[in-house]
């Protein structure tokens, strides 16, 4: 049994696999409040853990002291996709994680993996497995913070609410500003990489993308959990 564990910008997730079989989940705070009882409960004899921030004292000694070896992803440890990025050091593990998890589920051709997190990333691997670089832009909750905070009167709304097509008050004003203008976005980019790349696969994950209401018409493969998936892959590459 693997441990994964994707410790993110608000918060950490980790999960439990029997081959590539995801078995549980859970979600916890960046100490990792709750994971040694959970662990004990699974049977785990290997773990790999992602963290896109430098780790408390307190966090690293809950994975130190769990009773098997916890790889540390960092960016040069060896993954089944060759990274063509400029600055790999610079590269999010968890984005080098999401890519492992689509290519190793669709391997051979091109994919673009979307994730809706804190922020919103876009990431190319060809169809040779070979991962071409991304582009990374504000999250939805970033946006309507943004809006909030570099302004003297808009209020912070909340991004749960009604959406309509054009606002009739402020707060539905900032609110589908957010949301369409953000679905605009990620429209934009799955067009133009049809466009150029004819065949693309498109993965959806994060914790904001089921907030978007993405066009039916575009054929996207939804996985809340391909950032763990692809830790898995890379734990079992690297065992």
């Amino acid at each position: 049994m693997n441990l994964t564990i994707d410790i993110g910008n608000t918060r950490a997730k980790a999960a439990t696999f029997e081959g590539d079989v995801l078995v549980d989940f859970m979600t916890t705070d960046h100490q990792l409040t709750g994971l040694d009882a959970w662990v004990r409960r699974q049977g785990c004899q290997h773990g790999i853990v992602s963290t896109t921030a430098t780790l408390s004292p307190n966090t690293e000694k809950v994975i130190d002291a769990l009773s098997f070896d916890v790889l540390r992803m960092a960016w040069d440890t060896p993954t089944p996709v060759r990274n063509h990025y400029r600055t790999p050091q610079t590269l999010g593990p968890d984005r080098l994680a999401a890519i492992v998890g689509a290519w190793t589920k669709s391997p051979g051709c091109n994919i673009l993996v979307i994730d809706c997190g804190t922020c919103v990333t876009y990431d190319f691997v060809d169809e040779g497995g070979t991962y071409r670089g991304g582009n990374i832009s504000p999250g939805l909750e970033m946006r309507l913070e943004a809006m909030h905070q570099q302004t003297a009167r808009l209020p912070r709304v909340h991004a749960e609410g009604y959406v309509p097509k054009m606002g009739y008050d402020t707060e539905t004003a900032l609110r589908s500003g957010a949301i369409i203008g953000l679905r605009n976005e990620i429209e934009g980019y799955i067009c133009r990489f049809q466009q150029e790349f004819g065949s693309v696969l498109f993965f959806l994950t994060g914790g904001d993308a089921k907030k978007l209401g993405i066009s039916k018409e575009f054929t996207i493969f939804a996985d809340d959990f391909l950032v763990l998936r692809g830790l898995n892959c890379i734990l079992e590459y690297n065992k």
